[in-house]
């Protein structure tokens, strides 16, 4: 594990463009840390532009649109100074196992195939600026089906197994990867759910503490937590526990 150092260093997030949630709390966590520079994409530039009005200068609003094929490639060139990719953009339908075909595809695009076209692009930016940091926003869902979104569990699981993968396969260039696995975290996203929530702010300070730490794997919030220790425990009867909750 190497830490990686936030003071001075210029980064990307995705899904930063909410007054409310983890990406905008990510980026003040940033700039707290000391980051030169914080790239927040979108695709509304213009909803972005309103949230960040009168912020800090060192945030640039840019923009992306991983429908469109190129864009990941296009912004990758555009920013050839980025050493800490963020990877936080993500749906949540409530699609179960029998859900729409069309909510369970639409949650594997934002949630697996957008953040890995991004990390698929940068990871050459990420090389030539000394190795930098991947982080990538999974769930603690991505190890059980929660039972609000069986759709949604599963794409987050093929984030999960796909950020052990880009684990190893940056290793050579010397990017630190760090899996994060919230809980219900008070957001827009997690509104109807009827849990302890913690705040964005303290889960993207946790990201930053993370890092510096050069940690791997981090679970922000107390309930995340505890709901992983049950499941580890004793997965079947985490499983049956989270039956009854549907």
């Amino acid at each position: 594990m190497t830490a990686y150092p936030i003071q001075a260093s210029t980064a990307l997030i995705t899904g930063a463009g909410r007054a409310r949630g983890i990406g905008k709390g990510t980026v003040d966590a940033l700039l707290a840390a000391g980051a030169r520079r914080v790239y927040v994409a979108v695709r509304d530039t213009a909803a972005a532009a309103k949230v960040y009005a009168g912020y800090d200068p060192r945030v640039q609003i840019v923009a992306l649109d991983l429908e469109k094929p190129g864009s990941a490639e296009a912004l990758a060139k555009q920013l050839g100074d980025v050493q800490v990719l963020i990877n936080n953009a993500g749906l949540f339908t409530g699609a179960g196992a029998l859900g729409s075909d069309a909510d369970q595809r639409r949650e594997f695009e934002v949630n697996v195939f957008g953040p890995l076209a991004l990390t698929r692009a940068f990871a050459p930016v990420l090389a030539r600026n000394g190795g930098g940091a991947l982080v990538v926003l999974n769930s603690v869902a991505s190890h059980f089906s929660f039972p609000l979104g069986a759709s949604y569990s599963a794409s987050k699981a093929a984030t999960h197994i796909f950020t052990q993968g880009l684990r190893r396969e940056l290793a050579a260039q010397r990017t630190h990867v760090l899996g994060v696995y919230p809980g219900p975290i008070d957001t827009d996203m997690a509104e109807k759910i009827e849990m302890e929530k913690t705040s964005p702010a303290s889960v993207g300070r946790a990201i930053v503490a993370a890092l510096e730490r050069g940690d791997e794997d981090l679970f922000p919030d107390g309930t995340g937590e505890q709901m992983y220790a049950q499941f580890r425990q004793d997965p079947k009867a985490f499983e049956r526990y989270l039956a009854t909750m549907a």
